[in-house]
């Protein structure tokens, strides 16, 4: 279990990347009032970002040395409230194209699944 490295604002939130191998991920958040909203749930875009975090760390996993990759567009489905816990969630990496790649990703509480999401991503190869 380690706190992400490359992203201060991944460890501001409060995930934790439990694993990460080439196309997948598992990360983890443990909800704080910081991540509670005006209607007493965690905020969505709590689940958001834990969702888009995950997708790319499963694809930078997978990715050729020198290539980068940016969210071109996310598509989430709250499924769920989430008021307190241990949030989980795994990505996956669906298709590795040249340029794009799209992942798909499950948000889990105690065992309960809370989101899903789908994501493309632009694969920036290294300039020559």
């Amino acid at each position: 279990m380690t706190r992400s490295k490359q992203s201060p604002f991944v460890n501001h939130v409060g995930i934790v990347i439990e694993e990460r191998r080439a196309g997948f991920s598992r990360l983890t958040l443990a909800v704080g009032p910081e991540h509670i909203n005006s209607v007493g749930v965690v905020h969505g875009g709590v689940c958001f970002t834990l969702a888009d975090t995950a997708m790319g760390a499963a694809l930078v996993s997978a990715l050729e040395p020198g290539e980068k990759c940016a969210t071109l567009d996310v598509h989430i489905s709250y499924l769920k409230p989430v008021v307190t816990g241990l949030i989980s969630c795994t990505a996956e990496l669906i298709h590795h194209g040249n340029s794009i790649a799209h992942l798909e990703s499950s948000v889990h509480v105690d065992g309960a699944l809370v989101a899903r999401a789908s994501a493309n991503f632009a694969i920036i190869k290294p300039r020559a």
